[in-house]
């Protein structure tokens, strides 16, 4: 079944299973986007979706810089609903370079991100760190799962290590603004850390979360800064979220309509929601696949 947002982006999301990518930066070793939300960052195995990388490489294509050797190959990717600064590598030998020192050339990665203050909300420092393992329910969405949990099978749920450091740069009645940045990239980890101590991002279904003020996932990957993996150049790429953000935060939403999720007549109860807490199956090695995800423009170089 189709989920009921997906339905409403296809009947008015303009440019829905057209958008287009920002190129900020790309030399003959790597290339730097912005990927807006609703585009896959990188295929699934198997598929032939239209996505960040293949939209990147007909651009290279059009430039007459792409090849069978020269084209986009994934060194980390961004969730779908995620917008943001992305890097792709344009050879094999950039992309294994990359991949092997990303956590030493990687010097900051920054999201910003618009959360609800739930009713069951815990207290939270304004700034910290968040390290809740995760797991997977049988959605393939990561979760935070509680003590006594169990799998379909009966056993406690396979987790991975997780931390989320955050910090809330601007407070209102009804939503927070949050920074974030990452030491571990696991699938959904943002938006599970957060919903799992009282703030779902706003826009996020598979969360829970019970305002959609911009019919999106309000996440957005905003600054990859970064020494060059061949040129040694200090590079930092930043593109801010949408200003609109920081203005519903300080108006506060006290009266906000129901997300189109639970407007649908064709939503099945509340069993979608409950299989958020249950798994309901082990992890595939396509699953498995996709559990790391290092999450990371306009140009400024130093």
């Amino acid at each position: 079944m189709v989920k009921a947002s997906t339905k409403y982006k296809r009947e008015h999301k303009a440019d829905y299973g057209r958008e287009k990518i920002e190129l900020l930066y790309h030399d003959q070793w790597i290339a730097v986007i912005n990927k807006p939300s609703g585009l896959l960052s990188v295929p699934y195995p198997g598929s032939k979706v239209r996505t960040a990388q293949s939209v990147l490489e007909e651009i290279l294509r059009k430039q007459g810089e792409a090849n069978s050797k020269h084209k986009p190959y994934v060194v980390h990717r961004l969730d779908r609903d995620t917008s943001g600064v992305m890097m792709f590598a344009l050879t094999e030998q950039a992309q294994e370079k990359i991949m092997n020192t990303w956590h030493t050339m990687v010097t900051e990665r920054l999201y910003h991100a618009v959360a609800e203050i739930s009713r069951n909300a815990e207290p939270l420092p304004e700034s910290g760190l968040i390290d809740d393992p995760l797991a997977q329910n049988a959605h393939n969405v990561g979760f935070v799962p509680k003590k006594g949990d169990k799998d379909h099978t009966g056993h406690d749920f396979k987790t991975v290590l997780a931390r989320t450091h955050y910090k809330m740069i601007l407070q209102g009645k009804t939503h927070i603004l949050f920074e974030l940045s990452l030491d571990t990239g696991k699938k959904n980890q943002i938006r599970a850390h957060l919903a799992a101590h009282g703030y779902p991002l706003a826009g996020d279904e598979e969360h829970r979360a019970h305002t959609d003020p911009f019919h999106r996932l309000c996440l957005h990957a905003r600054t990859l800064e970064f020494d060059h993996p061949f040129t040694g150049e200090h590079m930092k790429f930043e593109v801010p979220e949408p200003e609109e953000w920081s203005e519903y935060v300080k108006m506060g939403d006290p009266h906000p309509k129901k997300p189109v999720w639970d407007l649908s007549q064709n939503r099945q109860s509340s069993s979608h929601h409950d299989e958020l807490k249950l798994g309901q199956r082990r992890l595939s090695a396509k699953d498995k696949a996709h559990m790391d995800f290092i999450k990371s423009g306009k140009s400024f170089r130093k």
